[in-house]
């Protein structure tokens, strides 16, 4: 069974900071890594009212997601 396609955004070290990054595109600069995770939760909301099924994966940390 195939599962449910999902895009993947991912906060990451960028240029020096921590940034968003989603399909290649870098956004949500931020030298705090909590302002960046801010950022890709508020682009997973938008996905997700959208329709758009997605996932937030963080750079050094482990977590889990629900179906």
């Amino acid at each position: 069974q195939k599962g449910v396609e999902r895009s993947i955004i991912s906060v990451v070290r960028h240029d020096g900071a921590w940034a968003v990054e989603l399909d290649g595109d870098h956004f949500g600069h931020s030298p705090d890594k909590e302002i960046a995770k801010a950022a890709a939760n508020r682009q997973a909301r938008q996905m997700l009212d959208d329709g758009r099924p997605c996932q937030v994966r963080i750079s050094g940390e482990h977590g889990f997601f629900a179906t």
